[in-house]
């Protein structure tokens, strides 16, 4: 099933989206929903204060419960709408893709001697 979907996504022409699609395949299944929803245009409402948040909780990290794993997740979350932020994270999806593949699920190329 998920090789399936994989394959699916691999066939997606926007580099952007691919990876992004990548990425939210490796999440659970409720919160593949949930990330769904929030990059649905209508939810920039709650995706702006969503991102905001979540950043800010970044920058809490020492404090139980928050973490730095919110920073990039608000990053991702505010760069649906704000086209530098969404620069920045074509970029870094890019760099993942290229030296962590299985970041995303994929397979490392085969390297040669």
């Amino acid at each position: 099933m998920a090789d399936d979907r994989i394959l699916e996504i691999l066939t997606i022409q926007d580099d952007r989206e691919r990876r992004i699609q990548l990425l939210i395949l490796r999440l659970p299944e409720k919160a593949q929903s949930m990330v769904h929803w929030l990059r649905r245009p209508q939810a920039k409402w709650v995706r702006m204060p969503a991102g905001i948040a979540l950043i800010c909780g970044g920058c809490l990290a020492i404090l139980p419960v928050f973490g730095l794993w919110m920073l990039p997740l608000g990053i991702m979350l505010l760069a649906e709408d704000v086209s530098f932020l969404r620069n920045l994270t074509n970029k870094a999806l890019a760099w993942v893709e290229r030296r962590k593949p299985h970041w995303m699920g994929l397979h490392a190329p085969a390297t040669t001697l």
